[in-house]
Parts: C-alpha cells; structure tokens; sequence
C-alpha cells in the first residue's frame, strides 16, 4: 500500500548515507520514526531488529506473517517480535511492498545462485558479522544473525509455493518508514550484491533519516 509521509526532510535529527556494501547499526528508541530512502532505485536494505535492552528478543518473520495474513510488508504493517511484542510499525511507504522472506545474500548462496568463483565476493551476512565483531558492547555473535527484512526487494511468491527473485519494484527517491514501538537495535546491511540484474549489477547508496518522537 502506498502511503505518503507527512515529515519534514528538514526537521529530521539524524541523516546518514550507507553506501553500498556498508552496514549502519544504531539503537532507534520508542516513539522515533526512522526512514530508510532508496536514493538510487533497485536498491537492497536488508534489515535487522533487535530488542536494544535484550537482543535475545529479535524480529520474527513468522510472527509478523501470521499475525498480518500478509507475505509482504508495507504501511500498516506491524513487525512483531520472537515474543509476539510489536517492534515498530511501517507508518509510510512509496515502495508499495518489502520481502520478509527471501533471507539475505551469503557467500554461500552466492555460489549456489551464481557460480562458485562468486563466492569471495562480498555478501550482507559478512557485514553483519563484521558489525558484530566491531560493536562488542551489544554482546552479540554470529549467532544472533536471524530473520531479516529485505527492504525494496521484489520475491513474488509462485503459485506453487516457491520464490523467485524479480526485478525491483522500487525507484529513486522511495522510501519506507518506521515509527519505533520499543527502543529498538537496527543493523542495516546496505546489499553489495554485484550478481542479480535488479539493480543493473550496480549496488547504490541509501539514506536513512531519523525523527525525534515522544516517548512514555
């Protein structure tokens, strides 16, 4: 569903651009709404949430799927936890809808996808890993990589019950946005994938924004 945002750009306390292949980890707190803008279009935000007081307690994509009757994510959609608390909800979306159920590129799959000299090509399981290695203050591991957003991304579902990975539905200057329910750890992995034609093999930036909120 497409929804508009009525927030001001000027107003926003936190800017920041990702490039590609980067990740931004940074605790957004309750009542805060953040966007994450596609600046170049087709490009992939793939998206962790945690419970900042508790990382143990993480984004569930089952959750979230059930409670909506919805494969697809967007405006209205409440992204619930492994504990069945609403971790924020989508408040604005010019995208139309998000993937929760594609996972996230791995060195792995790149060989499996691609061809396995792909397989020393950068991936978002490695700058996720690398941004729990380097922020040892959250006490995560490798261990606490888990179901993932993938913002922007399009993986119709077939009507056999399979994925396929489609070209991207998203355009310069989309966005999707946050409104946090809970004080909420965010780990983007700006996707470096140089191998899948949806963003013409040309990874890009992305901008996220963050507005002040009310909180209890």
């Amino acid at each position: 569903m497409i929804k508009e945002s009525d927030l001001d750009v000027a107003a926003a306390a936190y800017r920041e651009i990702v490039e590609a292949g980067a990740y931004w980890m940074h605790t957004v707190k309750k009542g805060e709404v953040f966007r994450i803008l596609d600046l170049e279009g087709n490009q992939a935000a793939d998206t962790l949430f945690y419970n900042a007081h508790d990382p143990a307690e993480r984004y569930s994509a089952v959750d979230t799927i059930r409670e909506q009757g919805n494969v697809y994510l967007t405006a209205g959609t409440k992204l619930r936890s492994t504990e069945g608390a609403v971790m924020l909800e989508i408040v604005a979306d010019t995208c139309g809808r998000h993937d929760t159920l594609g996972g996230a590129c791995a060195t792995e799959s790149n060989t499996v996808r691609y061809a396995h000299d792909t397989k020393c090509m950068h991936a978002c399981r490695d700058s996720w890993l690398l941004a729990v290695a380097e922020n040892d203050q959250y006490g995560m591991s490798k261990r606490d990589i888990t179901h993932n957003i993938n913002f922007f991304m399009n993986v119709p579902v077939t009507p056999e019950g399979g994925l396929t990975f489609e070209d991207g539905i998203s355009a310069p200057g989309k966005y999707v946005e946050m409104r946090a329910e809970m004080d909420v750890l965010v780990l983007i992995s700006n996707c470096p994938q140089l191998n899948n034609p949806c963003n013409a093999y040309n990874p890009t930036p992305i901008e996220v924004l963050i507005w002040d909120g009310v909180s209890d």
